[in-house]
């Protein structure tokens, strides 16, 4: 098996012992009616817009979420969350360098042995998350497990749909697909922003993600019998049966969002495995971005 199936099937454990954890983080999270912004890169974005609009959407503060590098930095907040699995991307520590002294940092990790210890006020790390892919899927989704449950937004019915998620089989047709769109509302925007940046990574498939009320305007236009469009969360009235009317395959969200992504994730490797593809060693990805000084 490869590196990123053996992670994919660890998350349901994983999961449990980030909402253990959370509240022992209490002081090192965002507490209720701060006003935040959360940042990251790659899948740590899409895991902070995620988060911002599950956290503004509960009442408990407004939240933005950024690319590490296009952080408004006139903007004023009273903490600023950085997710970075491997702790050394650069463009997350010069907003963090940037940011000491003027506005509380925390950091959510996954190596204790990397710059980002010393580089952020508070730090909580999810060591028995990390991972040895480049493609990251259990790093991420325990991150978001933690930030959920410091909500109050976690269950064990999330870990049980995750249990689900990766033993029901995948839709039939998929696998056989030329093309991908994922769609989502509210916090699930994000998620299907990382479901199509998988299938990208791990399996070189034309993918594209879209809040779901705009797959209408224009993106709609692509779907054929080879397309599949998969929906996370509940689906706006009336947009399944105009997908399926194109002849597309369509795919219905039945799991918490966030064990939908798991799905998602299992089919970007049997993609990835049908296309005779190496999931874990992507095309010109690493497992961090450190760009060279000068």
């Amino acid at each position: 098996m490869s590196h990123v199936e053996v992670e994919t099937a660890s998350q349901p454990e994983c999961w449990r012992r980030a909402a253990d954890l959370a509240p022992s983080r209490r002081d090192a999270l965002p507490a209720s009616g701060e006003r935040i912004a959360v940042v990251g890169c790659g899948t740590s974005l899409y895991m902070a817009q995620a988060y911002a609009a599950l956290r503004e959407a509960s009442g408990q503060g407004e939240c933005d979420a950024f690319a590490a590098s296009e952080f408004p930095t006139g903007r004023s907040y009273d903490r600023v969350v950085a997710l970075t699995r491997s702790g050394t991307t650069t463009e997350v520590l010069e907003l963090l360098a940037q940011l000491r002294g003027t506005t509380r940092t925390s950091a959510i990790t996954a190596d204790p042995e990397t710059p980002v210890m010393t580089a952020a006020d508070d730090v909580t790390v999810l060591d028995f998350a990390d991972e040895r892919s480049v493609v990251q899927t259990r790093f991420a989704t325990t991150a978001l497990t933690l930030l959920r449950a410091h909500l109050g937004l976690h269950t064990d019915s999330v870990v049980a749909d995750a249990e689900t998620a990766l033993t029901e089989p995948l839709p039939e047709g998929l696998v056989d697909c030329s093309q991908f769109t994922f769609l989502g509302r509210g916090w699930t925007v994000g998620l299907a922003n990382e479901a199509a940046l998988k299938m990208r990574e791990a399996s070189l498939s034309w993918t594209e993600s879209y809040p779901a009320m705009e797959y209408r305007h224009g993106p709609i236009s692509i779907t054929t019998d080879t397309t599949a469009t998969w929906m996370f969360g509940e689906a706006p009235e009336g947009l399944a049966e105009q997908v399926r009317g194109t002849g597309g395959h369509w795919v219905e969200g039945r799991l918490d969002p966030l064990a939908e992504l798991v799905r998602a994730q299992r089919l970007a490797v049997a993609v990835s495995a049908a296309r005779g593809l190496d999931p874990d060693s992507p095309r010109h990805l690493t497992r961090s971005v450190i760009l060279a000084n000068g």
